[in-house]
């Protein structure tokens, strides 16, 4: 049944975007770059610090790049995956093993995390300048954030841009590509026949493969993303469900089973349990009381995760941001729920469904228009429920209460929900008028506000300030009352406070972060002194602490290869025992510490000059012992 038809006239030109539109999209490229840049010197400088667990991953990449090997997980576990390590591999064939080799693919996913940010801003119903905004906060680097955006030590640098390119793939599916057409069709809004294909669903396909290969790639790398991937599912599932029982089901099921087959098929032929493991490694078997578990996961987790604290610690006034956090991570949700049960205004010409948008309504289904409109909030609300779930699955963990300032890492995966987190406070202070109004028209009348007899202002919310896009933000009703305007006015320089401290904390603690980097520079030239007096004595095995062995056989190319002792000299954890195996070997082993560490002191009692004992070489900050024969 046909109940109308639109024609797009023939000649119609698509309007330009106004110069002074231009201005944040540029300034949000500046900033970007200034973001990549920054990361990158830190990088030419040998930081952040590098240590053996990164360097595992590095011996996973030269394994792949030599074809010795094709590890499915980190050396010596059975979880998170080696996804880093394939990244690198070309690059550590051509130009041979580094940390900076290592870590330009890690690079390369933060620039796209950038990237992503900003266009899932701006699908999200944000304008430019809120798009400008959220690109500049993801751009400051404080020590915490930069370790876990450019170390591959596994999991963490690939998981922030995979998740926005799985919500950027849940608008897109839930709400069509704007711009696109069907080839001879026109806009009719009517009834689909029951069994039939929805319009556009071939052109979905490769959308729907995407979002399941991102999806196994994610669980495989590193199961903390779960949540978003399950958050994110549930609104592709409720806007999309009659396609999902067809071959678009069939297609996401092929990418999630092709994204995760290396963790399947390993899992099926050792019997091996990665959840489990994951599990057991977080602490969880562990003790620690809920006091410090709420402290550490609660009041120190979200500052030292969203980059607000200092290397190492979280002063007094950086942790004004826990209870932020919590409070914003509310009424962020409130919002979004608010605006999924608000009744849809009557349809209008405006809002008349096309091909375009892919909103042909069907026996059953909302309205015409009626699922690109809910799609923003709706997937907001799936990004912050994957945050709550993050971090309280992070409180309620013993690692949160045993070791606050490092396992803060495990929120990392905050960073996705950013844009639906600064949301509220973004609308607060643009229905206060504390911020620039997008330039440009909106480009259909359904976006045009109306104004009613009872004074109440409504339409939507100016999100999109690019002609030719559809906006899908909330509508707002601004009350012209006098106490109204003064609880709008507030609410809009409280707002404006808020994200206005958030640069703010945020580039105090990156400054914090640049002044430790002429030690880690270096502490990196120590070590390569370390590695070629070595290979200038001859020595090809070693024995020395686990937070040495790998760094050390990595930065030599596996010329040199470790075996772990502890402080005792007794056997510790190898992640690779082929490497003790050779050490066992060699009577000539010698043995590597740092200057004054428990190890050092324990080999120097085995200093002497008759056969069995030990002389030394001195490098500085640290001690090589080679065995007197």
């Amino acid at each position: 049944m046909t109940a109308g038809v639109r024609q797009e006239p023939r000649e119609a030109t698509r309007p330009r975007t106004p110069r002074r539109a231009r201005l944040p999209a540029l300034l949000a490229l500046l900033v970007g770059l200034a973001g990549i840049g920054y990361r990158l010197a830190l990088l030419l400088a040998d930081a952040p610090p590098t240590n053996s667990d990164e360097a595992t991953m590095g011996l996973a990449a030269l394994h792949i790049a030599r074809g010795e090997g094709f590890p499915v997980w980190f050396y010596g576990q059975a979880y998170m995956g080696t996804l880093e390590a394939y990244l690198a591999a070309p690059l550590v064939a051509l130009a041979g093993p580094s940390v900076l080799v290592l870590r330009l693919p890690t690079l390369a996913l933060y620039a796209l995390f950038l990237a992503l940010s900003w266009r899932l801003t701006r699908r999200l119903g944000g304008d430019r300048w809120f798009a400008l905004l959220v690109v500049a906060v993801l751009a400051l680097g404080s020590d915490r954030v930069v370790k876990n955006q450019l170390i591959a030590g596994g999991g963490y640098p690939e998981l922030n841009p995979a998740g926005v390119a799985l919500a950027l793939l849940t608008v897109s599916l839930c709400a069509g590509v704007p711009g696109a057409r069907l080839p001879g069709r026109t806009a009719v809004s009517g009834v689909a026949a029951a069994g039939t294909a929805p319009p556009g669903a071939a052109a979905r396909l490769p959308r729907w493969a995407g979002w399941g290969l991102v999806s196994g790639l994610l669980l495989w790398a590193d199961p903390l993303i779960l949540p978003f991937v399950l958050a994110l599912g549930a609104v592709l599932a409720g806007c999309r469900r009659r396609e999902l029982i067809g071959r678009a089901g069939a297609v996401l099921a092929a990418g999630l089973l092709l994204g995760a087959a290396p963790m399947l098929l390993d899992s099926l032929r050792h019997g091996r349990d990665p959840l489990a493991a994951v599990l057991t490694a977080s602490g969880a078997d562990a003790a620690a009381t809920w006091g410090e578990r709420l402290y550490g996961g609660l009041v120190l987790g979200p500052p030292l995760a969203m980059g607000f604290c200092s290397p190492g610690h979280c002063a007094w006034w950086q942790l004004w941001w826990a209870p932020a956090f919590v409070v914003l991570l509310l009424l962020a949700a409130i919002t979004a729920g608010r605006t999924l049960r608000r009744p849809l205004p009557p349809a209008d010409l405006g809002h008349f469904p096309s091909a375009a948008n892919d909103n042909f309504p069907r026996s059953g289904d909302a309205p015409a228009g009626a699922t690109e409109r809910r799609v923003s909030p709706a997937v907001r609300l799936a990004l912050l429920a994957g945050a709550a779930a993050v971090l309280a699955a992070y409180t309620a963990s013993s690692a949160a209460g045993r070791t606050p300032v490092e396992s803060a890492r495990y929120l990392s995966v905050l960073a996705v929900a950013v844009p639906a987190l600064l949301w509220p406070l973004w609308t607060a202070a643009r229905r206060a008028r504390l911020w620039p109004r997008p330039a440009g028209p909106p480009h259909h009348p359904g976006a045009l506000a109306k104004s009613d007899r009872s004074g109440h202002h409504r339409g939507e919310l100016a999100g999109s300030d690019r002609p030719g896009c559809r906006q899908l933000g909330d509508s707002e009703s601004i009350s012209r009352t006098t106490g109204g305007r003064k609880r709008i006015r507030a609410a809009g320089v409280a707002a404006v406070a808020v994200l206005a401290g958030m640069p703010g904390t945020g580039a105090v603690a990156t400054a914090d972060a640049i002044g430790g980097v002429p030690a880690t520079h270096a502490e990196a030239d120590r070590h390569r002194a370390l590695v070629d007096t070595l290979g200038a004595l001859g020595v090809r095995h070693v024995r020395a602490g686990y937070w040495t062995c790998n760094r050390l056989t990595f930065a030599s190319g596996e010329e040199v290869r470790c075996a772990v002792v502890d402080d005792e000299l007794r056997p510790g954890f190898d992640r690779l025992p082929a490497y003790r195996r050779a050490v066992d070997a060699d009577p000539d082993a010698a043995w590597v510490a740092p200057a004054g560490s428990p190890l050092a002191a324990r080999l120097d009692a085995r200093l002497g000059p008759g056969p069995g004992t030990l002389r030394m070489v001195e490098v500085p900050g640290w001690r090589i012992y080679l065995p007197r024969r």
